[in-house]
């Protein structure tokens, strides 16, 4: 396996998006044990309080399995400044119990906040230069961004990378680039994920390219260009394309995995390729597709 930590895969793909009340998911002991089964090596911690938050819990669970805990994603509001710092406390929260379960090669996550705002949700996959955030907020985002950072590894030794995700302000190929720009290259890496920079209007592989050595994270999520393409005409929203199938499994995307992964070798990445699928349990077999995915990543070597 390359200098690649492992494959690991996340617990949304099993359909635990958030914990809202009502919605059926799979307990948690069900959810790794088919990871497990379908020969993951690692998860992401998932929305808080899917997995234990008590980390000698956790990391019994884990142990029980062979199981890494590789990064944890997390929501903050980067592009209303007038709603100030949410979510932030959570995030050192959630590095703490990184730290002390998944170790020093876990890594920190966070996005804008998806879906937070209505015109960018309802314009997800088609975002165009002008709907883009003002100078102010822009300058809000850098500072909440970096100082997110800077304290997770003050406080704990880890790293934070900034995840692009439609829905959000920083989606278009542009608004990545620009967020980069105004960012520290040694406090904030970039999390590849190959699915929403593909559906925002980007080239993966063209990212890669561009920020090789400020990739600290990767997700393989699949992108059917068809059904992307069908969604910008049909101007569906961000939900409605999700659920039309625009984040395909991986041997039905059009992107090209075996060349990401090379060009990923040659920067020398050395962190954890995680399989991302949006899936909800009420209609697909979680374990069928993640075992679909983690074939197709054998047949790259991976």
């Amino acid at each position: 396996m390359s200098h690649f930590l492992g494959v690991a895969n996340v617990p949304c793909s099993w359909g635990a998006l958030n914990n809202e009340t009502g919605v059926d998911i799979l307990d948690f002991h069900t959810v790794l044990d088919e990871m497990v089964e379908a020969e993951y090596l690692g998860t992401e911690l998932g929305y808080s309080g899917f997995l234990p938050r008590d980390a000698d819990e956790l990391r019994a669970e884990l142990f029980d399995r062979d199981l890494q805990l590789v990064a944890s994603f997390n929501s903050v509001n980067l592009s209303s400044p007038e709603l100030g710092f949410i979510g932030d406390q959570q995030v050192f929260e959630n590095a703490q119990l990184l730290a002390e379960v998944g170790g020093s090669n876990s890594i920190i996550l966070i996005s804008d906040s998806p879906c937070a705002d209505p015109l960018r949700t309802e314009l997800a996959g088609r975002i165009q230069p002008e709907q883009t955030m003002s100078h102010e907020r822009w300058e809000f985002a850098a500072q909440t961004a970096n100082q997110i950072a800077t304290q997770v590894t003050d406080s704990t030794g880890l790293r934070t990378v900034y995840h692009p995700h439609c829905a959000t302000f920083v989606e278009s190929p542009q608004e990545v680039e620009f967020l980069m720009e105004i960012t520290h290259p040694n406090v904030l890496g970039l999390c590849l994920d190959t699915g929403h920079y593909a559906y925002g209007g980007g080239e993966p592989l063209a990212l890669v390219h561009r920020y090789g050595e400020r990739i600290w994270h990767v997700h393989y999520k699949g992108y059917n260009a068809d059904l992307g393409a069908e969604a910008r005409i049909r101007e569906m929203n961000y939900s409605q394309a999700i659920d039309k199938g625009v984040f395909s499994e991986l041997q039905d995307s059009h992107l090209d995995f075996r060349a990401i992964t090379e060009a990923l070798e040659d920067y020398g990445y050395d962190g954890w390729i995680v399989v991302e699928q949006e899936l909800h349990p009420s209609h697909s077999h979680p374990l069928e597709s993640a075992k679909r995915n983690r074939d197709f990543l054998k047949g790259l070597g991976l």
